[in-house]
């Protein structure tokens, strides 16, 4: 006859994944949630790093961090990226909150890099910035509720029939 042992056992997980054993009682069991179903598709990449840029100067400005270079060590990247990425808050607000709204993507790639923006968050003049947004935001391939990009327009120096 087997005998059945039951124990609760609570596991933390540390930096770069290293488990530990807790001791201690495990924490009370919740009351089960109703399950939230994760919204279809993904935010683009220059939405989570204009909202990255929010945070990390809340971070500088609060005192928690003492600047850009910790930050950067901290985030293990270059301090040029940090740049990078902290140029975005030299954009006007109304472009930063349309980078932060941007639709969810199905699949397929984003339509707004970090690198078409940084030359417009370098521009000191906001109305200025408005006027290239426009242009990159119309040149940006529109996607169909399918999720499937709009067919593009065949530029007759690249033509299939040019390369042979």
């Amino acid at each position: 006859m087997a005998t059945v042992l039951a124990a609760q056992v609570r596991l933390r997980l540390k930096r770069y994944g290293h488990r530990r054993l807790a001791t201690g009682t495990a924490p009370a069991p919740t009351e089960p949630h109703a399950p939230v179903e994760p919204a279809p598709g993904r935010v683009p990449r220059v939405a989570r790093l204009m909202a990255l840029a929010i945070k990390f100067d809340g971070l500088v400005r609060g005192g928690v961090v003492p600047d850009y270079a910790a930050l950067a060590c901290l985030g293990h990247v270059s301090r040029a990226r940090m740049t990078q990425i902290m140029n975005l808050l030299l954009l006007a607000p109304d472009i930063q909150e349309e980078l932060l709204f941007l639709p969810l993507l199905v699949r397929g790639r984003d339509p707004v890099h970090l690198k078409q923006l940084q030359s417009i968050a370098l521009l000191p003049d906001w109305k200025e910035q408005r006027r290239q947004w426009q242009r990159l935001s119309a040149q940006a391939p529109s996607r169909n509720p399918s999720g499937k990009p709009a067919p593009k327009p065949q530029i007759p120096w690249r033509s299939p029939r040019a390369r042979r």
